[in-house]
């Protein structure tokens, strides 16, 4: 199915005020259990750098939650947040001023051509990679707009199921998906090419998380995708369907899942030399 015009239809709610934005941003970290990894991985980095300054560059920002959330976690980062829809960028930079973020900034770009030498110390890509099909050519403007020792955090569905796909012949749930997902080894692989010294890979969403992604999200996104009426009904849903969601959430971010439909990959640039 087109998932950016459901997109589009919740944005248009959620923009109205910022306290219902700020809502959308709550419900996304819960529902989402990318997030929850996202943000586990986030703390650890933080934790390491201390009170220094970072500068991170949210790379395909969209809803702009993950900025959101560095920069109130952080408010001594510098965040740049990019994404090639006007759209979402000025609802984003709307969203900041009014709420008085200001160490912040959200830009119009592409990925597959914007590249800042040895600027960032962090980035972000989240649920973006699946839809470039000049994968390699990205990961190198990363690997450049890196600083020595900077981090490359992605989360993207992986080959073992992601985007629903469970066999050759099978369509991906969301149309906009160029590749149904990444093999362990093949991101690897694509990342050491571009430059990258080391490289992290762990599977997401095994057998709770994958579960619990489809009762928190496929089955709505579905839903809203045949009919509005349904948005009118999903506070109900929710409620009744809440606490399996975040018990299935909880037991995925503490597996070990030998296998699962989504990947977090973390890559490195290397120090230099002393």
């Amino acid at each position: 199915m087109q998932y950016d015009p459901v997109k589009q239809r919740l944005g248009k709610i959620f923009n109205r005020r910022p306290a219902f934005r700020k809502l959308f941003y709550r419900l996304l970290d819960i529902l989402l259990l990318r997030s929850w990894h996202v943000h586990r991985a986030l703390r650890t980095f933080s934790q390491l750098r201390g009170s220094h300054p970072v500068k991170v560059l949210d790379a395909g920002s969209g809803f702009g939650q993950y900025t959101w959330y560095m920069a109130r976690k952080n408010p001594h980062w510098d965040i740049t947040a990019i994404d090639i829809k006007e759209d979402e960028v000025r609802d984003c930079q709307r969203f900041h001023k009014e709420t008085g973020r200001t160490n912040t900034r959200f830009l119009v770009r592409d990925l597959t051509s914007y590249k800042e030498p040895d600027a960032y110390d962090l980035i972000l890509s989240v649920d973006v990679m699946e839809h470039i099909e000049e994968d390699e050519r990205v990961f190198r403007n990363f690997f450049l707009s890196l600083k020595r020792g900077g981090m490359l955090l992605i989360s993207t569905p992986s080959d073992q199921g992601g985007s629903d796909v469970h066999h050759n012949e099978g369509q991906s749930f969301i149309e906009e998906h160029v590749r149904d997902g990444y093999g362990m080894e093949e991101i690897r692989q694509k990342l050491k090419k571009a430059g990258f010294d080391k490289v992290a890979c762990q599977y997401t969403y095994g057998k709770p998380g994958n579960i619990a992604w489809r009762i928190s999200m496929k089955y709505p996104i579905t839903w809203l995708g045949r009919s509005n009426v349904f948005f009118f009904l999903l506070p109900f849903y929710y409620l009744i369907t809440m606490p399996f969601v975040l018990v299935l959430n909880y037991a995925d971010l503490r597996n070990r899942n030998k296998k699962g439909t989504g990947l977090l990959v973390k890559a490195w640039k290397k120090e230099e030399k002393s």
